[in-house]
């Protein structure tokens, strides 16, 4: 009688929960594109003449490691490939900022302590050309304050991490193509 309820009491949240969360309706912009997202997807992605999307991931995991990044993820059946790392956040700027603030106001301001960047590899077979393949990352960044509170949570843009990132990832390729 007592699983009966249970079941049923949950049941009934299941139900309020998607009725309520129906009613809030999407926002028109919701699956609109930027102006810079063909820019950026440009910058983010590179063709390779190979449709051997294992050793391409194999060959995008050995430059994640090489570069210090811990593989938190990988499926070579959906070719992703999602990799971390954990680096000091400290600016000397931002700490003297802080501590001048504090002394002025004399309550503590929180300081940028660590930060988490986060790649994601997808390997998909070109749509034109179906004996190759694109290779896209992206990259974010999560930077964590001194109080354990994101302070900031963005996407790396730059062009040259992109840049240098595809030009280690074709070299591990022809070495990974040839066995050497």
């Amino acid at each position: 009688m007592k699983r009966k309820a249970i079941v049923a009491a949950g049941a009934l949240f299941c139900v309020a929960a998607v009725t309520l969360g129906g009613c809030a309706g999407m926002p028109e912009d919701a699956f609109k594109l930027a102006p810079t997202s063909l820019q950026e997807r440009r910058i983010q992605s590179r063709h390779y003449a190979t449709a051997d999307d294992a050793m391409l991931l194999r060959a995008g995991a050995s430059v994640l490691q090489d570069l210090g990044y811990a593989i938190d993820e990988s499926n070579t059946e959906l070719g992703v490939l999602s990799a971390s790392k954990r680096i000091d956040a400290k600016d000397v700027g931002q700490i003297a900022t802080a501590l001048i603030v504090s002394a002025l106001t004399g309550s503590p301001t929180p300081i940028d302590t660590e930060q988490t960047v986060r790649i994601c590899l997808v390997m998909n077979r070109s749509l034109a050309d179906p004996a190759a393949s694109v290779a896209r990352i992206t990259i974010q960044r999560e930077i964590i304050n001194d109080r354990g509170q994101v302070s900031r949570a963005e996407p790396i843009v730059e062009t040259e991490i992109y840049q240098a990132f595809f030009a280690r990832l074709s070299k591990a390729t022809f070495l990974e193509a040839n066995e050497i």
